[in-house]
């Protein structure tokens, strides 16, 4: 995916998918324009592969989101699903990347990169929510692969680089009291942009005693928070994004 400026609001420029992976465009006020991600295999397996490349022009404005949770399911012995997602926002342009939550069942296989490339000038907003099982479910994670990448460059120079790694009995994992102490769900949030640091108190305020926001620079903020469950999660995650970002979170996030 591609866009452009057009006047004085963002549009489509180039546009390609194929297999399961969709997106649609919903209708929006204003300036700013919204792509949603749909994944209508339902979720990813062992054996899939979803890539995602997303560039835009300069002073352009979009908000890219997911339609539901990504699901990771149970995958075959020896096989892992891959997901793939590169953004590169021009000078001066806004690229907002909330997608819902990553929700992992016992016996997934995933590994994931999320690859962003900004020029001087852009701003950037991400979330990267989680879903350790479905407490209400009973749901334990005894047996799962999971590998996270996110890599975030300024100028082509390093920016923000952060890994993670879970296998075997997760559940046991992240019930240790210097790990995760027992929560169901993460998310880490970045913010670049020159008014970071105003941010800071602001969300701090906002944020409940499982989680910490710092700058890594004057216009870089980083925070990262755990909870019980989503349900807990979304109720400390929507205020916080909703002031990062500037105006409503996409619709999808309120059904």
């Amino acid at each position: 995916m591609r866009v452009k400026r057009r006047g004085n609001t963002t549009v489509l420029d180039h546009f390609r998918q194929s297999g399961s992976l969709k997106c649609l465009y919903p209708r929006v006020t204003g300036h700013t324009m919204q792509a949603v991600l749909v994944n209508t295999a339902g979720g990813v397996t062992g054996g899939d592969q979803f890539c995602t490349t997303v560039t835009t022009a300069p002073e352009t404005d979009l908000t890219l989101t997911t339609q539901a949770c990504e699901r990771a399911y149970r995958a075959q012995s020896g096989e892992v699903g891959e997901i793939c997602t590169r953004l590169g926002v021009a000078p001066r342009a806004t690229l907002n990347w909330l997608p819902q939550e990553t929700l992992l069942f016992d016996g997934c296989a995933v590994s994931r990169q999320l690859t962003v490339d900004l020029a001087e000038g852009a701003r950037f907003l991400m979330v990267e929510p989680m879903i350790f099982g479905r407490a209400a479910m009973g749901e334990n994670l005894t047996n799962c692969t999971f590998s996270d990448r996110i890599e975030i460059r300024r100028g082509g120079a390093p920016l923000y680089l952060d890994a993670m790694r879970l296998t075997g009995d997760v559940r046991a994992h992240l019930a240790r009291p210097f790990i995760a102490n027992g929560a169901g769900a993460m998310a880490s949030v970045v913010l670049v942009c020159n008014s970071a640091e105003a941010h800071l108190d602001p969300v701090r305020h906002l944020l409940p005693e499982t989680a910490g926001a710092s700058l890594l620079q004057p216009d870089v903020l980083v925070l990262r928070m755990l909870a019980e469950d989503s349900y807990a999660l979304r109720q400390s995650l929507i205020p916080i994004l909703t002031r990062l970002s500037g105006g409503p979170l996409p619709r999808c996030w309120m059904i």
